[in-house]
């Protein structure tokens, strides 16, 4: 059955899409992919999840997840897939060509040049194309710059199928989901977006998702909308969190206690300061602003700006823990230097665009003795210089400074008082040591 379709009325549409008789094709299998896959199986039981990794599919196949952290996946994956509800598959256009629902949910990151890059979803569109047919309806979750539904996808699939505009459907229904809690979010943590490039797009799409999540759905006027609502969000975010890094930055001129002012600050419902930090990570924040800034002539200086505060925070804790080791009569030569936390984010194993990228490269270009510490991943490898060393391990290397980039739960068991004046630089207020011995920096605090 076929969802882009005027003469089917909501509840028609809801109940076919429910009943198994609209198969459905999710492209792209990764930590956002994969638990936005299981849940449309779950309620559709018949899903076509696409992904160009083999061992990934394999994985998948074999009913089990490629990746850890992710709570009730493991269950969920293992029973669609045995159910046949879910099947992984690397061959885009035979799962385009029996599909008629495609889910687009790839990366899209951005060039060396800060351009968005939709590489990836482009290439995605055009296996969707050769195997689409009347009465589908692309989906699209990835991020993309405002326009892209309207500008590239749709003109993309009439330049490469033999359909014409209103023969298809296409909506974006951004995702809202993070790390650590995927399944939670995609069943419905927030109001889900839909808007399409037709009332038809947006009305087959608000079908869909009213069996998906248990939230309301929010439709707007049109794709491009519902394309910057996603992009507002990150924006909304990434300019929020420079500021407070801005005051943080300011602690020591002003004597001001930065984290305690946003605390009371944020006891009135009007303020919603966030907090500083050592950078800010991920695939998501650093990436969004470029979304909006490369498709808009105007002014964009406080987006920029923002960007460019929150990318220079790895390099201010740098700084701060160089000042530590000049007070203590150390180079960072002759220092043995710990960072603690590579993920971008505590309890996600995931280390794009994280603030300890730019830490440990400037640490490691000046230092032979740069450890890395992170219980959650084992991805090592892009942080060239430092060797890895596990939590039980810290005191054997005997550190003479120690940055925290990422506040694990785990880092809470450390015993400070066994090292003997450490510097310490704390970008995520969470080191709280029983002993005054150590020479303690904490961002928005100051040295204290």
């Amino acid at each position: 059955m076929k969802l882009y379709d005027t003469e089917r009325s909501e509840e028609e549409r809801r109940t076919a899409f429910r009943n198994g008789d609209v198969p459905v094709a999710v492209y792209g299998l990764g930590k956002m992919g994969l638990p936005l896959a299981a849940v449309y199986a779950d309620v559709s039981r018949n899903v076509r999840g696409v992904d160009i990794d083999p061992d990934a599919v394999e994985t998948i196949n074999a009913g089990r997840t490629p990746f850890d952290h992710e709570p009730g996946l493991d269950d969920l994956v293992a029973e669609t897939v045995d159910a046949n509800a879910l099947r992984a598959t690397t061959e885009a256009r035979q799962a385009a060509s029996e599909a008629a629902v495609h889910v687009i949910i790839v990366p899209t990151l951005v060039t060396d040049e800060k351009e968005p890059d939709l590489s990836t979803v482009e290439a995605v569109v055009s296996d969707i194309a050769a195997g689409i047919e009347a009465g589908d309806l692309v989906v699209v979750e990835s991020t993309v710059p405002p326009g892209t539904c309207k500008t590239v996808i749709a003109p993309m699939i009439k330049a490469e199928s033999d359909l014409t505009s209103g023969e298809f459907g296409v909506s974006f229904c951004p995702e809202r989901t993070h790390s650590g809690r995927a399944l939670e979010d995609v069943r419905g943590s927030y109001p889900k977006v839909v808007g399409g490039i037709d009332d038809e797009s947006t009305r087959a799409a608000t079908a869909i998702y009213r069996e998906i999540t248990t939230n309301e759905i929010t439709p707007t006027g049109d794709a491009t909308t519902a394309e910057a609502v996603k992009i507002f969000e990150g924006i909304y975010r990434d300019v929020n969190i420079a500021l407070v890094n801005e005051f943080a930055k300011s602690a020591d001129d002003t004597g001001i206690n930065v984290l305690e002012a946003i605390d009371v600050a944020n006891e009135v419902p009007y303020v919603d300061l966030h907090d500083p930090g050592a950078g800010v990570g991920g695939h998501c924040i650093p990436y969004y602003p470029y979304f909006f800034t490369s498709g808009y002539d105007g002014p964009s200086d406080l987006t920029r700006t923002a960007r460019e505060i929150n990318d220079s925070m790895p390099l201010f804790a740098v700084d701060k823990l160089l000042e530590g080791l000049t007070e203590k009569g150390t180079t960072l030569a002759d220092a043995t230097v710990v960072v603690l936390g590579v993920t971008y984010r505590p309890g996600v194993d995931e280390i794009r665009h994280t603030p300890a990228m730019p830490i440990v490269d400037r640490l490691a270009g000046q230092s032979d003795s740069v450890y890395v510490v992170d219980p959650v991943t084992d991805n090592f490898d892009p942080f060239e210089g430092a060797q890895p060393l596990g939590l039980e391990n810290l005191s054997d290397v005997d550190p003479d400074a120690v940055v925290l980039v990422t506040a694990h739960d785990e880092f809470g068991t450390i015993d400070w008082n066994q090292f003997e004046e450490l510097v310490i630089v704390d970008g995520r207020d969470a080191v709280y040591p029983d002993t005054d011995d150590h020479w303690l920096y904490r961002i928005g605090q100051g040295r204290r």
